[in-house]
């Protein structure tokens, strides 16, 4: 047992996690200790309005350069690589311009269809955050692809100092929405040039030349058209089921109750973030290898979910069973029933935890369109549940419960779906390898 363990320890899929889970933690470190000050500076209804705000960039962001930073990581040649990150950039260019030219054609429209009046005067931040997310993608999943998961977690750690002591610093002499609006705008250009700073080589493009060969971008596009076609509906869709409790709770009950819920879900992502994305961003890249060395991937798939059951079961239990208190005590009396919310999103932020190496598996068992569909049902549901808990009770505590539970029941099935398509997958590859060995040597 003890030699087992030590032969894991060597493996460098366990000593880039570790690394990944250093950098994640501290920063999560930062993030805990200095949350109970913000909380006390700012207040609930301050959170709410910063809630809506990161509500609508965390819908749009992820899809800044449609998904294709996602595939940086697959192409086995470098030049390949380059060309995602060519076309990964001018699409985030060009869609941070579209969304300035429709902010300033129809802001007032769009401020009147959605009910956004709480975050009408930051409207024209939303292109700035739109370009940084797109550049911070693009930067990750280089740094992801070419193992340098030093600098993630160097950026991790870096940008929690930056972004959260300059809430507390500048909340002390202006406490409103707008300072923690203009701080988030920033976060993420703030982590991007992080991450390129501490990769040991800075340029990603080592190319003498500067010409952009748009034939071959066309070529790298259509090669990995499914993420534009699939992968970048699903993540807007993912983005609008995840971020739609805010923008419903801030509609039918006011913005004091979205920041209730905005306190809750950033604590909860203290431990998605510290287990699932570490471990996520180190998966992704072995999984595909072991998809292209032909092994058995659905071994590896539920190793990973056990793994992170077992390592999500007792902080998410913890705050199942002591939310309203702990959030009390550490944040405030005030910030008591962002508790009661947090014990029910604890449930879906558990599986949405132990479903990441899922998620990071669909390239590979080309089940992007599943996750698709699976994700508008998500979305649905989590809509339904909302209005239909405010039309017979009125109450955001039991629209929260009925939103945790439902949305907990589905991605538990989406895990059995995903086991279920990575068995077919392993026995399709040994068919297609027995049929090959026939043909040469039977």
């Amino acid at each position: 047992m003890i030699r087992k363990l030590v032969a894991i320890t060597k493996k460098a899929f366990f000593k880039n996690v570790i690394i990944m889970v250093t950098g994640t933690a501290a920063a999560q470190v930062i993030n805990f200790i200095l949350t109970p000050i913000i909380t006390r500076i700012y207040g609930p209804e301050a959170f709410g309005v910063m809630g809506i705000f990161i509500a609508i960039v965390s819908v749009i962001g992820p899809i800044s350069a449609l998904t294709y930073p996602i595939a940086i990581v697959l192409p086995k040649e470098e030049r390949d690589a380059k060309d995602l990150v060519r076309l990964s950039l001018l699409l985030t260019i060009f869609t941070s311009l579209c969304i300035f030219l429709i902010l300033v054609i129809s802001s007032k429209q769009l401020v009147r269809l959605f009910e956004i009046n709480d975050i009408s005067h930051y409207l024209y931040f939303i292109p700035v955050v739109i370009f940084f997310s797109g550049l911070f993608q693009i930067a990750e999943q280089w740094v992801i692809r070419t193992k340098e998961f030093i600098a993630i977690a160097k950026a991790s750690l870096f940008q929690a100092i930056i972004v959260q002591g300059s809430k507390v610093l500048i909340g002390t002499i202006y406490p409103f929405a707008t300072t923690l609006i203009l701080i988030q705008a920033f976060s993420e250009g703030i982590r991007a040039i992080l991450i390129i700073f501490f990769r040991k080589n800075r340029r990603i493009n080592t190319n003498k030349t500067s010409i952009i060969d748009f034939t071959s971008l066309k070529k790298s596009a259509l090669k990995h058209k499914d993420f534009p076609i699939y992968r970048a509906p699903q993540v807007l869709i993912n983005g609008i089921s995840q971020n739609i409790p805010v923008l419903l709770l801030a509609s039918l009950f006011g913005p004091t109750s979205a920041g209730f819920y905005s306190l809750g879900r950033m604590v909860l992502n203290i431990p998605t973030q510290l287990i699932g994305k570490s471990f996520g961003d180190v998966f992704y890249p072995r999984i595909n290898e072991a998809a292209n060395n032909g092994e058995k991937i659905t071994k590896i798939i539920l190793k990973a979910i056990v793994s992170l059951s077992i390592l999500g079961i007792i902080p998410f239990g913890i705050i199942i069973v002591l939310g309203p208190s702990l959030f009390s005590v550490i944040f405030g009396l005030e910030w008591e029933v962002a508790g009661e919310y947090a014990r029910w999103i604890a449930i879906v932020v558990f599986f949405i935890l132990i479903y990441q190496p899922c998620i990071k598996s669909f390239p590979i068992l080309s089940a992007q369109r599943f996750h698709l569909f699976f994700t508008i049902i998500s979305l649905i549901v989590s809509v339904v549940a909302f209005l239909l808990v405010d039309f017979i009770y009125s109450n955001d505590l039991i629209a929260i419960a009925l939103y945790g539970v439902s949305n907990a029941f589905l991605n538990f099935l989406l895990i059995i779906i995903t086991l279920v398509m990575s068995k077919r997958y392993d026995r399709k590859f040994a068919t297609e390898e027995r049929i090959l060995q026939n043909r040469y040597f039977g």
